[in-house]
């Protein structure tokens, strides 16, 4: 995104350090979540959902999960190590803010979503690092708002299932409600859009891009915001964010819009 967002994507040098960031950054993240689904086994095997992941459903042995963990960390971490020194301590400060988050920090309310949507601004700061882009308020602003907004919507998730079903999938769903999150969830997505909005009107902005028509973009994440609500208050399908994305035309029709409206205004 810093890549995108600073107009350098035609680069050939910075997009290949940005692949290889990537890459790190999926490594790692992939170990971390093998760590978190063995402290979570008991829990994820009276999951309807989560008890079809490999080590809950037995189809990984777990003397293997350990070894591709394994595997996948180090992978992360050299990977990192051959980009930039700064790389490896974003990663490392990944590993350490995610394995607190596995062992305690997912029982705290509150502090469990803004850990996860801290994982997501995390994930910026190593592209802007690895690029060498000045990393704008506003990205991280907007990227911590949508990851907040987007895990509430998970946290929903958990909250149905023990309306409907009695099972707590976790120790925090106590202090969780329906009402509450719906509220926050209408509270983040107008902030996300009024954030999207003053960025497109910054003076910063249409300076560095040299072009007034960026706020015509705003349309589309007010569409797709509006489209995810309402597929998480009437449908109750908001377990998860990436298969929403894979699944939904009108979501996959907004990003396409977004991404060739911003490519074309930025680009062109």
């Amino acid at each position: 995104m810093p890549l995108f967002f600073s107009g350098e994507m035609i680069n050939a040098y910075l997009f290949l350090n940005t692949f290889l960031a990537f890459l790190a950054f999926s490594f790692a993240a992939s170990a971390v979540y093998i760590f978190n689904d063995f402290l979570d086994l008991k829990d994820d095997l009276i999951h309807p959902r989560k008890r079809f992941r490999p080590i809950a459903s037995g189809e990984i042995d777990k003397k293997n999960a350990i070894l591709i963990m394994l595997v996948l960390a180090s992978f992360g971490v050299f990977i990192s190590t051959n980009i930039i020194f700064h790389a490896l301590i974003v990663i490392i400060i990944y590993f350490i803010i995610n394995i607190a988050y596995s062992v305690y920090l997912k029982n705290v309310v509150i502090l469990d979503v803004n850990v996860i949507a801290f994982g997501f601004v995390l994930r910026i700061w190593l592209g802007a690092i690895v690029t060498d882009v000045n990393l704008s308020i506003w990205i991280v602003i907007l990227t911590y708002l949508l990851a907040l907004f987007l895990a509430l919507a998970k946290r929903r998730d958990d909250v149905l299932i023990f309306l409907n079903s009695g099972l707590k999938m976790r120790k925090v769903i106590d202090a969780y409600n329906i009402k509450f999150i719906n509220i926050t969830m209408i509270i983040l997505a107008a902030v996300i859009v009024m954030t999207y909005i003053l960025f497109t009107l910054s003076n910063e902005v249409q300076l560095r891009i040299q072009n007034e028509h960026l706020y015509l973009t705003v349309l589309f994440v007010l569409l797709g915001l509006i489209k995810y609500l309402q597929l998480a208050f009437f449908d109750e399908n908001t377990a998860s964010p990436v298969s929403i994305i894979l699944n939904d035309r009108f979501i996959q029709l907004m990003v396409f819009l977004w991404v060739l409206s911003y490519s074309f205004i930025l680009y062109l």
